[in-house]
């Protein structure tokens, strides 16, 4: 949990079969921890005072590495390409995320996932350092800082399930 701070391209380049391992890992960590939460009725308990509920933030995950992933996709398949931000906290707010069991997020990051750790798996030197422009940050990402980011991202997210158990 805490804050992110900045991946340079050594730590990210030595890190990336350890990000793509923790892409493939965290699927199954959300499950079972949906699991007790569900069974402790805590999925409408936020992780602290004004912040988002246990069920916000599982389906949080599945909306935002959809769009990691596709962002992903994107800097492999086109030339520096520009990756648009959208409204986190809109999302959460939206019907889909107040009214759809967690069972559909969950499914969504265990096929997710496993699509996306293979891409990552099995990415040369060359792909690693491909860029992309954040247009919401301002900051062009290589392709390992990105997937360094959004490991760190899926961690600090279960941390704020575990606070809650």
């Amino acid at each position: 949990m805490g804050k992110l701070g900045p991946t340079d391209h050594t730590t990210a380049a030595t890190e990336r079969t350890e990000d793509s391992k923790t892409q493939g890992e965290l699927p199954a960590v959300v499950a079972g921890l949906a699991e007790e939460l569900k069974r402790h009725d805590l999925l409408d308990t936020p992780y602290r005072e004004g912040g988002w509920t246990t069920r916000q933030v599982i389906h949080h995950l599945a909306d935002s590495h959809m769009n990691a992933y596709v962002r992903h996709k994107r800097i492999l398949s086109e030339d520096h390409p520009t990756m648009r931000p959208y409204d986190e906290a809109r999302w959460a707010e939206m019907a889909d995320v107040t009214a759809t069991p967690i069972a559909a997020s969950l499914e969504v990051l265990r096929g997710m996932h496993l699509r996306w750790a293979t891409l990552l798996a099995t990415c040369s030197n060359a792909e690693w350092e491909r860029t992309g422009y954040h247009s919401g940050s301002g900051i062009t990402y290589r392709l390992d800082t990105l997937a360094a980011t959004y490991s760190w991202h899926g961690l600090h997210h279960v941390g704020h399930l575990r606070l809650v158990l």
